[in-house]
């Protein structure tokens, strides 16, 4: 009996020491990545009577009807593997939202705009193409990048132009800007204390911006556009 005993513990104690070298195995295994391992930009055209440019933004887009949306994908590097070339109609008006995966397969775009403390850190830029901004066109066809969230993820109220980050934003290029394609790359910058409320809603093209508002990038979306007068995707 006392035989039979030992052979039961000694089977207990190989099981459980197996199911620890299991368990540590697996704790010592690869480390998840941090960083995003995939993003997506989706334009969605916004029409009607009340959407117009003016300035450095948009009026009457709450009561614009959207379009189909255009899926951009990107991979881990920035690169697009999906509708990375873009044909837009020249003078629409389209809604751009990011999204964003992190390596655990977790949605994470809106953790950049979670709450003010947060948001105050973020600020997104559309750089390449050397457009003519719709300021210094003389007849409102000018590009357009407005950033437009209108609430942060806590459900607080974003207050005024200092405070959009470009999680949400809307973009136009403009006739001026009618011909060949332009290679951009739509950046969301992490921001050093203090230096987001500096930004002004025409800095979005700025060649410097890295010099001029000091932080590091969070991600870097390569894509190009074709802007001419019956494109649409």
């Amino acid at each position: 009996m006392k035989k039979q005993n030992k052979l039961v513990v000694f089977a207990w104690v190989t099981c459980a020491f197996f199911l620890l070298a299991s368990c540590d195995k697996d704790d010592g295994g690869e480390p998840i990545p941090e960083g995003i391992q995939r993003a997506e930009l989706i334009l969605t055209e916004v029409s009607g009577e009340t959407v117009e440019a003016h300035g450095d933004h948009f009026h009457g887009l709450d009561g614009g009807t959207e379009g189909e949306p255009i899926v951009i994908k990107f991979d881990g590097n920035g690169t697009a593997t999906a509708n990375g070339h873009l044909h837009l109609e020249v003078d629409a008006a389209y809604k751009i939202e990011l999204k964003a995966w992190d390596y655990t397969g977790k949605e994470v775009q809106n953790d950049f705009i979670a709450n003010k403390a947060t948001a105050d850190l973020h600020k997104a830029f559309l750089i390449g193409g050397d457009f003519i901004l719709n300021p210094d066109s003389d007849d409102e066809s000018g590009a357009i990048f407005q950033p437009r969230e209108q609430t942060y993820g806590d459900g607080a109220a974003v207050e005024g132009k200092y405070e959009t980050t470009g999680i949400l934003s809307y973009f136009t290029i403009g006739h001026d800007n009618e011909g060949p394609t332009k290679a951009v790359t739509y950046v969301l910058r992490k921001l050093n204390a203090g230096v987001k409320a500096t930004i002004e809603r025409t800095d979005w093209n700025r060649d410097d911006y890295a010099s001029a508002f000091a932080g590091e990038n969070v991600l870097e979306l390569k894509f190009e556009i074709h802007a001419e007068h019956g494109h649409d995707h």
